[in-house]
């Protein structure tokens, strides 16, 4: 089992900064994935960003140029730093953990950027 546990949600403004961080416990040996997914009020749950052990980065679309995801593998660590922020960034954030094709999730933190 992994726990994960994220930090650093609030409310900003548009065009102010935010920075998430999550940590992993419990069996974090293995894991090959971390990131952050988001869902906002009446919609689906989005992949916003990922980055693997390689260090491989994916990002979604509408946060490229705006966000940088950054992991510490030997720490169970992963940071979001959201620059830029935009009203359509509000969301509940939630970290993401894969160990060997199981997916595990954070309780989430809300984000609120008003404009």
């Amino acid at each position: 089992q992994v726990q994960l546990v994220e930090s650093g949600g609030g409310l900003v403004q548009a065009g102010g900064f935010l920075t998430l961080s999550c940590a992993a416990s419990g069996r974090t040996f293995g894991i090959s994935v971390m990131g952050w997914f988001r869902q906002a009020p009446g919609k689906q749950r989005e992949l916003v960003a990922v980055v693997t052990s390689d260090g491989v980065t994916t990002y979604a679309d509408s946060v490229k140029g705006r966000f940088t995801i950054s992991a510490d593998y030997a720490k169970s660590t992963v940071q979001l730093q959201m620059n830029s922020l935009k009203p359509e960034d509000t969301a509940v954030y939630y970290c993401h953990g894969r160990l060997y094709s199981r997916d595990y999730w954070g309780q989430g933190t809300q984000v609120t950027v008003s404009s």
